[in-house]
């Protein structure tokens, strides 16, 4: 539908001899409106109601609340957003087109088109989150990884296969390619996006150019924050409305403007400033809030740095944390192979829209943060959240202040000294004479037995003897079970990933080694990753310590890191040890990394490549050595880090623009296993009956033409009571199936071998084993089953016996009693897992009862019927005496039906009331709920239009 354009603001670009329509902010004036001053961000979101502007969802009145933004009100001003683009990344993605196919199919039932259930936003697809790091440490590991990818994805990607064909503007880049933030900067973002529409009175079309905007299933779509997109995470519901057209109801946001001044010191990374900054706006508190880069500081920071930035934006818990267009961000998409026309677009369009980044500018603000780069020193985060960040200097005392979370040990009363505890261990295992050996699964640990760094001296300690292919070593509490290059928040970033291979160099030169107990592995977000490394002549390096390349997917950083090396998986579990793993990624909460992994750090490729060689978390890198040279002389960190100069040398003798065309030349082609796979057709599809990977949803089961009146909640019991900063990784389906699970039995039951489960990522088409999954993380503490861990809940229609979460919701469900689950602060913080309120819902959870929730999984919850509620104001479970054994009635929320949504609700709780207040945040948020959802809603609309 073409802008209404109440303030006349269509008018043409011409950029080298072409013609663009455009939507000039320049002509929303009036009194107190004040375009000129307005943050980028909220610039690219006026132009998005300027153009989309229809008289009746997005009206002259939105824009000039936009444009009259009061950068100290609260959030109460509802807009609707309509992106430009769609991205998905395979596991999330996944369930959207499973649901449009479902959708087609409810479309005919109901006496509509199928062929209206059809993406209108363009949309794409990166399978990067299937592979799993099985195999590592050798030349093969790549190959032999993809091949057993293939293996237990097949019926998905031939699934995949059927959507590219069947729905129209929807685009798979195929495995093996790269992980799908730093595919989508590298090649599918296009800063400012063009699309041809017809001009209406003839068959006359018209270019139109306006800012390139995304919603995306994965919570770090912020990556592409960093060349002046705004784009962030939403669940796969929300994507799949935002596909088929529906806008995006939201409040306009406080911006927090974020003033960045100096360079990062030498020794200090991209990774180091991030965790720096997510540490800072985690106190400040910016979840909801867009967050805004500027200042003198911003001009010099490099393009990579940036993205690395705003892919953490879901860590700081903001809505984006974007930065805006300049020089930069030419010079990126010049060197990532976009075309000269589009440079030019870019430039122009951002001069003439007041988007372009003047460092002496200062827009207006709801709040200011400001950082002296210069202050940044070398860190990690660790070890259960991305915002506990820890200075390198402080990381050996730091963990062992935090070990006693994750041991019974004490330490030992006769404390000896470390150094007398490690000589007695190397005494009591001399060096092997063997000149080389093949580690587990292929990986090539060093030939002489090593002690773990720091065992013992005065700490929790267990120690563990170990043989690993003929080499008896030792490891304790702290060990490093698996050092990671992952994560496309730092493989994109060229200084730390050639600081990495660097460090690896000079390690390999000295005659360093890994230790023989670490899992190491590579994965880049890119092929041109490998193009470089290859170039500059670092990839032996790499593959000496056993970083080959397992992969270009996600791996370690969503959990598919794949087992430990056995003998170290054996100790750990026969002993209770507390091992580490150090990656480069951007999560690392508990239960995520490997199930055998209790301490989980974030860090710079250069430090896991470090951490590797030290073998253990109870090291202190600055002061003790990682090791001795051939020569016997003591190795240090300073030792092997390379110098600012020597990265910036082989950056640029190492990186062309070539490489990035040559690799993306025909990104979704696939290679020959992709292009081989037999291909479904047909507008509706085949479901196999018989398919453990792929099955039709219930969502639309019966589900009449018009939305039935809403309920009050009666008669409720609570399924789960949880404490605070639970995350979507607890409750959603995530990583390893076990045999003994719910889900496990379902596909033993199934006819599937345990070595077939493959992982619950990879199953998210299959409803049934996602329902039995939910809630069942092997860290979650349900507080109404004290003294447990895991999926286990107490089930009042059984005497309140202790079973599994899905057992007791099978019993509730049968008996048509509601649920509800008490939580308390930061409830669904982490990845946009569509799951962990698809599950929630499908567990027959009706209410959610918190301290505060995250954005995103409060919306998904509203997404799937499931109400949000929220504690009033200082009170929580605790403060109320609820136990979560009572049973609940929630009244008021029939108010709904009459248009309106209530402040407050009144809560039951056997004699026990309050007054809960309803996050229901938006008017179309309501709508959403007062259809049982928002795919329900997006299906009626479609319907009846």
């Amino acid at each position: 539908m073409a802008s209404q354009d109440s303030f006349g603001a269509k008018s043409t670009l011409d950029v080298d001899g072409k013609s663009y329509e455009i939507y000039r902010l320049a002509a929303v004036t009036g009194d107190g409106l004040d375009v000129e001053s307005l943050p980028f961000s909220l610039k690219v979101l006026l132009e998005n109601l300027l153009r989309t502007e229809d008289g009746a969802d997005i009206t002259a009145d939105h824009v000039r609340a936009l444009a009259g933004w009061d950068a100290d009100a609260q959030p109460d001003k509802e807009i609707q957003f309509t992106p430009a683009r769609v991205i998905m990344q395979d596991f999330t993605g996944v369930p959207c087109i499973v649901d449009l196919a479902t959708m087609r199919e409810a479309m005919a039932d109901l006496g509509g088109d199928p062929s209206r259930i059809n993406p209108l936003a363009p949309a794409e697809m990166v399978i990067d989150h299937s592979v799993i790091a099985d195999v590592f440490g050798t030349a093969e590991a790549f190959g032999r990884n993809v091949e057993i990818e293939y293996e237990r994805n097949r019926e998905r990607y031939q699934f995949l296969r059927w959507g590219q064909g069947a729905f129209e503007d929807f685009k798979v880049v195929p495995p093996g390619t790269g992980i799908v933030h730093q595919v989508n900067i590298e090649h599918l973002a296009r800063v400012v996006f063009t699309r041809e529409v017809s001009t209406g009175s003839t068959d006359e079309k018209v270019t139109v150019a306006y800012p390139d905007t995304c919603v995306g299933t994965d919570s770090h779509t912020t990556m592409v924050n960093g060349i002046g997109v705004v784009g962030w995470g939403v669940g796969g519901i929300e994507a799949e409305a935002a596909m088929l057209g529906q806008p995006v109801s939201m409040l306009i946001p406080r911006v927090v403007g974020f003033k960045l001044n100096g360079d990062l010191p030498e020794g200090a990374t991209a990774t180091d400033l991030v965790l720096t900054i997510t540490e800072m706006l985690r106190k400040h508190g910016v979840v909801g809030k867009f967050v805004e880069f500027y200042g003198p500081g911003v001009s010099a920071l490099p393009l990579a740095n940036r993205a690395t930035i705003g892919n953490m934006s879901p860590e700081f818990g903001s809505t984006i944390a974007v930065f805006p267009i300049d020089e930069q961000t030419i010079d990126y998409l010049r060197l990532t192979g976009r075309s000269p026309e589009q440079l030019a677009l870019v430039e122009a369009y951002a001069k003439e829209q007041g988007l372009w980044h003047d460092p002496a500018a200062e827009p207006r603000f709801s709040e200011k943060l400001e950082l002296d780069m210069s202050t940044v020193v070398p860190s990690l985060a660790g070890p259960k959240r991305p915002q506990d960040r820890v200075a390198l200097s402080d990381a050996k005392q730091s963990f062992r202040a935090a070990l006693a979370d994750y041991t019974d040990d004490k330490a030992p009363v006769d404390q000896q000294s470390e150094e007398g505890y490690d000589e007695a261990v190397a005494e009591s295992f001399p060096a092997s004479d063997s000149p080389s050996h093949e580690g587990s699964n292929g990986s090539a640990p060093p030939t002489d037995s090593m002690s773990a760094v720091g065992t013992g001296g005065g700490r929790p300690s267990r120690p563990a003897t170990v043989t690993i292919d003929g080499t008896t070593c030792v490891i304790d509490h702290g060990a490093v079970a698996i050092a990671a290059i992952t994560s496309c928040t730092n493989t994109s970033n060229p200084s730390v990933m050639i600081g990495a291979a660097l460090l690896a160099k000079k390690a390999v030169e000295k005659g360093l080694q890994r230790k023989p107990w670490v899992k190491t592995t590579l994965a880049p977000g890119s092929k041109v990753v490998s193009d470089y490394y290859e170039k500059s002549g670092l990839t032996p390096y790499l593959d000496k310590l056993g970083f080959n390349l397992v992969g270009y997917g996600c791996t370690t950083c969503i959990g598919n890191s794949g087992p430990l090396i056995p003998e170290v998986s054996k100790a750990v579990n026969d002993n209770d040890l507390a091992v580490v793993s150090v990656l480069s990624g951007n999560r690392n909460f508990e239960g995520r990394i490997n199930p055998d992994v209790k301490m989980n750090y974030l860090a710079s490729p250069p430090l896991v490549v470090a951490y590797a060689l030290a073998g253990s978390m109870d090291v202190d890198l600055f002061n003790e050595p990682l090791g001795q040279d051939t020569d016997g002389n003591e190795v240090f960190l300073r030792d092997l880090w390379p110098t600012p100069t020597e990265i910036e040398e082989v950056i640029a003798s190492a990186i062309t623009s070539d490489m990035f065309t040559s690799d993306y030349a025909d990104v979704f082609a696939g290679d020959e296993q992709w292009r081989a796979l037999p291909t479904p057709d047909g507008d509706t599809f085949a479901w196999d009956p018989d398919s453990t990977y792929v099955r039709k949803p219930p969502y639309f089961d019966a589900m009449p033409r018009q939305p039935e009146p809403v309920r009050d909640i009666e008669g409720a019991r609570v399924l789960l009571k949880l404490g605070d900063s639970v995350t979507t990784d607890h409750i959603s389906p995530a990583g390893a199936i076990k045999k003994d699970s719910p889900a496990g039995r379902y596909l033993g039951e199934h006819g599937v071998e345990q070595r077939d489960f493959n992982s619950y990522g990879s199953r998210r088409g299959n409803h049934e084993v996602m329902i039995r999954g939910t809630f069942a993380n092997i860290r979650l503490r349900n507080q109404l089953a004290p003294g447990t861990e895991g999926g286990v809940t107490r089930d009042f229609t059984h005497g309140g016996e202790v079973t599994s979460v899905y057992e007791a919701s099978e019993h509730y469900l049968a008996e048509g009693t509601p649920l509800v689950v008490l939580t308390g602060k930061e409830y669904g913080s982490g990845s946009s897992r569509d799951w962990a309120a698809k599950g929630t819902a499908l567990l027959g959870v009706k209410a959610v009862i918190a301290e505060s929730y995250e954005r995103i999984h409060r919306s998904n919850l509203i997404g799937v019927g499931v109400l949000p509620l929220q504690y009033p104001d200082g009170e929580n479970a605790e403060s109320l005496g609820l136990t979560g054994e009572e049973t609940f009635s929630i009244t008021g929320v029939t108010a709904l039906n009459d248009g309106t949504t209530p402040r407050t609700v009144k809560v039951t709780a056997d004699g026990k009331e309050f007054e809960a207040v309803v996050r229901i945040d938006t008017p179309g948020e309501a709508n959403y709920y007062r259809n049982g959802g928002i795919m329900q809603y997006v299906l009626r609309s479609l319907l009846n239009a």
